[in-house]
């Protein structure tokens, strides 16, 4: 029989994760509620051909094939104000989860009109020292040049060092468009580093990259990568449009989260679990479990025959404040148990009237 597991990049995300992952969606959602942005789904499947350019290269430690992400785009302003704001949601989103040592890495790459000189002088750097370089550095320099300022391996170094670097070579509008963002950070007292080697190796980015850094995931730092793509656009077959966002892996913020001992609120847990003695009162226990759910109370039931003792086992480990339990004697005379789970006494209560006592004593 074939062996099945998750495929390479992928993993479950089991029951005990599920307050993290709750945590940040709920975050998000009201970050992005206090700056006025609303939400769309795109489906779940997108031609291959829109992703292919940009991901087929092994994964890097905490990031994924499967991607779960927390996007936001600013449509249609090309004002550096639409930068700043974007940038801001995500710092805001990073804060209120808690996350310690933030700070902004940004550049500017330029545009169209500006980058294209640029590429030539960094190729042009390059090919004196292409027997330094690394191989994939060598590839890079013809098929996607700028990506050779973000190579990591180490005898590298000290060409990106030297190399050139965008700002230096940003045309007077993409100059002015980089310092107005500076200063919105700098008003807004975002700690910021200008990071040459910061940049996208798809051709529609346009001007501003930035990534947020949380200082507790160690060489891989980022918490989150954006930018402003107004060619993207056009690439796809639409009108020129301005745009800017960034991409959050929920994964990535999960791992920092750990890191720094964020303990995100625990998810609803159940309230009561009805146990049953015998067979003949288990169809009793999963209609009084069912009454219970229809009051709001959060209940379970055992499902599989077992002892009272291994029922009342689960309800500590369920970690319900009341067990409420039925053997024969119970069902003859249409009454019910109540046990506290914190020690205190037990009563007997009137099947008719137990829903509603239960749901007291809840509130209390």
């Amino acid at each position: 029989m074939a062996e099945y597991t998750a495929p390479r990049g992928t993993y479950d995300i089991m029951p005990d994760d599920q307050p993290y992952w709750r945590h940040v969606a709920s975050v998000a959602h009201s970050t992005t509620a206090l700056f006025g942005y609303r939400q769309i789904e795109p489906p779940i499947f997108e031609a291959a051909s829109l992703f292919t350019r940009g991901i087929r290269e092994r994964p890097q430690a905490g990031r994924f094939r499967q991607l779960f992400q927390f996007n936001v785009e600013a449509i249609g302003s090309p004002d550096p104000a639409a930068d700043f704001e974007v940038m801001s949601v995500a710092w805001n989103l990073y804060e209120t989860i808690g996350l310690k040592g933030l700070s902004f890495q940004i550049n500017s790459i330029g545009d169209r009109q500006c980058r294209p000189q640029f590429v030539k002088t960094l190729q042009a750097y390059y090919r004196e020292h292409f027997d330094t370089i690394c191989d994939d550095c060598k590839r890079r320099v013809d098929t996607n040049p700028l990506r050779v300022l973000d190579c990591k391996n180490a005898q590298c170094q000290p060409i990106i060092e030297g190399a050139p670097r965008t700002i230096d070579s940003l045309c007077e509008a993409c100059a002015s468009h980089f310092a107005r963002l500076r200063q919105y950070l700098e008003q807004a007292q975002r700690p910021y580093t200008v990071n040459n080697r910061l940049v996208r190796g798809l051709d529609y980015y346009t001007r501003t990259v930035f990534e947020v850094w949380a200082n507790t995931l160690g060489a891989q730092s980022a918490v989150c990568g954006g930018g402003r793509y107004d060619d993207l656009a056009e690439v796809l077959g639409g009108k020129p449009t301005a745009g800017v966002g960034f991409a959050a892996g929920v994964d990535r913020i999960v791992m920092a989260m750990r890191a720094e001992e964020i303990e995100p609120p625990a998810l609803p847990s159940p309230q009561v679990l009805v146990a049953y003695q015998s067979e003949a009162a288990k169809p009793v226990a999963v209609q009084l479990a069912m009454r219970l759910r229809q009051a709001a109370v959060r209940a379970v039931v055992p499902l599989d025959s077992r002892s009272l003792k291994a029922q009342l086992k689960q309800a500590d480990r369920e970690g319900v404040r009341f067990a409420l339990i039925l053997g024969d004697e119970e069902i003859a005379g249409r009454t019910v148990v109540v046990k506290p789970m914190d020690g205190g006494d037990q009563t007997t209560v009137e099947m008719d009237t137990v829903v509603g006592r239960v749901v007291g004593l809840l509130g209390s």
